[in-house]
This record gives C-alpha cells, structure tokens and sequence, in this order.
C-alpha cells in the first residue's frame, strides 16, 4: 500500500491547517516537500480553489495556492515523489488549457503528474468564472473525456462533445508519460460512478473506515458491469497521525503510538482493498512536521 501527503501551508482550511502554517511561506513548504521525498512518500497533494466567497472564508480561509505553479514549483526541487492535483476543478477551465498546463507540468517533471479531478461545490466561485454550478456534474463528465484526448500522445488532440469541440489544434510539448493518471475525487453516488467509470482511481472525500467497504464494493460492481479490466486505484483518507508518544493534546481521532501499533492500524485499510492513503501529521512547527514525515517513512512506511 502506497502513501502520499496532502501539503501543509498550500492551502489552510479550519478542517485540518495548524496554527503554526498561517505565518508559513514557500520556504516552509520547499521543506516539507523535499521531507517527504527523502522519506519515500509516493505523492505530494495540493489543492485547487481560484477564489473564495466571503461568507466561507472564515472556515475555508482564502489561502489556497494555484496547483498548476505550485506543483511546478516543487518538480524542480523533487527527485522522485509523484505529483498529485487533489483536486482540479477541471470546470472551471475549458479542457485545452487544463490539458496545455499540466501536460508542461507532466513534462518538465520528467512524468509524475496523477491529475487528480473533482466537480468542485463553491457556487460563487462558478459564477464568478462563467461556469455552469447546476451542471458541473455533466461538464465535469465531458471535461475527463476531454481531457483523455488532450493528455493523450497526439499532437494534434480531438474531442467532439456537447460542450467542447475542438481538433486540428497542436499542443506541444506532449505530456512524459504515455497515459497520464486521471484520479476522480468525491464520494456522493455520481462521484463514486464517475470514478467507477471514467477514472483510473478514486480518492474519497474523507469515508470513515466503516464506509469504505460499501464504496469499494460499488466501484468494483459498477466496473465489472461495465467490462472495464484496467487497473484502478482505490484511495483513502487516513485519521490524523502522530508517531510516537505526543507530550501535547492533539486531538481524540488521531492516531498515535509507536510504529508497529500505527502500522497495523493502516493495514486496515489494505484489508478492506484500499491501495493508497493519503496521510497528515498534527504537528506544532515545521520542524516537528518533518520530523514526523522522516519517521513515518523510516518506521510505519515499509511496514504497509
């Protein structure tokens, strides 16, 4: 079971920001991230939202860094970590454009790009932009078909659909790899089918552990009622974690303890046929952050 980290700092919701990241900067998260590419962790996540309604701003906050320049950013100073947009809004932006950025960012990374895709649920922001709230599930639908055209290994891309119709239109240069990975997130029905469907996995938002079976099991009857045999990747969410023995309060859901007691608790997840979680440290600084990705990678990691 592969492991990778949502980023601190990138973005800051009340969900799940620490205190320590309102005063972080770039420099903050150039650290983490290369943390977690020495310790092994198969992705670096960051989030997507171009701008933020004032009456959500006090839960969501208004820090949320552009994914297309801040995954660039970090391909530079990151060797082996995989990069992961979770997620895009892909509808708020016409395919082609989506498709010119991270095609660069997928080649300039030397190929470890996983697009991560979502229908988005802010509606001012769609207003604000000109996209349609009321039908992103339909355009989010077109977008990934879209999309499959646009990151595909042809110069010259071509997709006719209700909403895009485009061809005879050269994007160079090509995306690394031959295929890139089209995530889908949401866990509402239409997500879960969307993913079933049209993805090549499926990150949840947050299921608890006792509902992750009967999403799973969907995903497998809706893909084999559809004759899909591709290989498919099932995503989690995990608790809040802190290896070791915390000597402050941090919080009655995360999950602490040594290695072997952490490790045997995520392989839970593997049990129920989960083949990577992502994972988020509770932590007071950037110091204790990385300390506590470098000990994951070294202690928990090679035990999932």
């Amino acid at each position: 079971m592969r492991y990778g980290i949502q980023l601190p700092v990138q973005s800051q919701s009340t969900l799940y920001a620490e205190p320590w990241e309102a005063g972080a900067g770039p420099g903050d998260l150039l650290a983490v991230a290369r943390a977690a590419d020495r310790a092994g962790f198969g992705y670096l996540a960051c989030c997507d939202h171009v701008a933020v309604p004032r009456r959500l701003a006090p839960a969501m906050s208004t820090v949320w860094y552009d994914p297309v320049a801040t995954l660039a950013h970090l391909a530079a100073v990151t060797e082996r970590v995989l990069l992961l947009s979770h997620v895009a809004v892909v509808g708020l932006r016409h395919p082609l454009i989506t498709a010119k950025q991270y095609a660069t960012v997928d080649h300039l990374s030397g190929g470890r790009l996983i697009l991560g895709v979502g229908a988005g649920h802010v509606e001012e922001e769609f207003t604000a932009l000109g996209a349609d709230f009321r039908r992103r599930g339909a355009v989010l639908d077109e977008t990934i078909d879209a999309l499959r055209a646009a990151l595909g290994p042809e110069e010259f891309p071509e997709h006719h659909g209700k909403l895009y119709d485009f061809e005879g239109l050269g994007q160079l240069p090509r995306p690394a790899q031959e295929h890139v990975p089209v995530w889908v997130g949401g866990s509402s029905p239409p997500a879960v089918r969307r993913a079933a469907l049209k993805g090549d996995g499926w990150l949840p938002q947050g299921d608890p552990r006792d509902r992750l079976p009967r999403q799973i099991a969907r995903i497998r009857q809706l893909r084999e009622q559809a004759g899909i045999e591709a290989p498919f990747t099932v995503g989690a969410i995990a608790e809040p974690l802190y290896v070791g023995t915390p000597a402050w309060h941090v919080g009655r859901r995360t999950l602490t303890g040594g290695p072997d007691r952490l490790a045997e608790s995520l392989r839970a997840y593997r049990a129920m046929g989960v083949d990577q979680i992502q994972v988020r440290f509770r932590s007071r600084s950037r110091s204790e952050l990385i300390d506590q990705i470098a000990a994951f990678g070294a202690d928990v990691g090679p035990h999932l």
